[in-house]
């Protein structure tokens, strides 16, 4: 069992636009067990036996809500373990075996997305671009400014514009510090492009459906244009569904 779980799993990469891309080619090996249940410690049991992760720590969830929902995803496989079908236990792993040791270097990885982010840059045509991004990111910048206290400076185009030092700051305070909230929010600033986005829904400031799609903004509107890319949506899915898991994380954690 420990030589499949590893052949499955190892060298997952804590980046999730990684983690989509290999999912959706990960390796399949034949279930191996019969029941996927937790202990009374949050642990994954397979067949009674205690899981570890690739670095050989024990899988286990900081509630029991969400231990059972990485137990759900072992037992929602059927003759075979596919590892796009299972983002909550990718996921898991890479808290357990990176975020815990390294929270910090989390930490400031979000906050640089914080110099750059997706919201702050605005198109200069069409105007119907415009008014969308104005739609769906001003209120972000409204939840940086009331409730983070933190006033960020707008751009057109792609020219860098350095943000205040206190508006850093303080939205950096926001950061959760406990990793797997540390690690869900990481996720999701990665595969959203926003800082601020992940904030929002870390606090209950956004729907998982609205923060989708404050993130999609641009693309949605290329694809109206140019029409649908079969391929990338089958990309667009697999990140949804790291997406998800981080969103399930930061929901049973609170």
């Amino acid at each position: 069992m420990r030589d499949l779980f590893d052949e499955v799993f190892r060298n997952e990469p804590l980046d999730p636009e990684a983690s989509a891309r290999r999912g959706m080619r990960g390796q399949r090996r034949k279930r191996f067990y019969e029941n996927v249940t937790v202990g009374h410690d949050g642990a994954i049991l397979i067949d009674g036996k205690e899981v570890r992760t690739p670095a050989r720590r024990p899988l286990a969830a900081p509630t029991g809500a969400l231990a059972k929902a990485i137990a759900e995803e072992w037992n929602a496989q059927r003759d075979v373990i596919d590892p796009a079908a299972m983002p909550l236990t990718r996921l898991a792993n890479a808290v357990i075996d990176a975020v815990v040791d390294q929270p910090d270097a989390v930490a400031q990885a979000i906050a640089d997305y914080l110099g750059s982010d997706l919201v702050f840059y605005r198109a200069d045509a069409p105007v119907e671009l415009i008014a969308r991004q104005a739609q769906m990111w001003d209120p972000l910048l409204a939840f940086a400014r009331d409730d983070l206290g933190a006033r960020f400076m707008l751009a057109q185009g792609v020219v860098h514009v350095a943000q205040p030092r206190e508006a850093m700051a303080a939205a950096r305070h926001a950061i959760p510090r406990e990793p797997w909230r540390l690690g869900a929010v990481s996720v999701i600033t990665t595969l959203t492009g926003s800082a601020l986005i992940a904030l929002a829904l870390a606090q209950g400031r956004l729907s998982a459906d609205a923060a989708w799609a404050a993130a999609r903004v641009d693309e949605d509107w290329t694809m109206a244009i140019w029409g649908r890319d079969e391929e990338a949506l089958a990309r667009r899915a697999a990140r949804r569904a790291e997406f998800d898991a981080a969103v399930k994380v930061l929901e049973l954690t609170r």
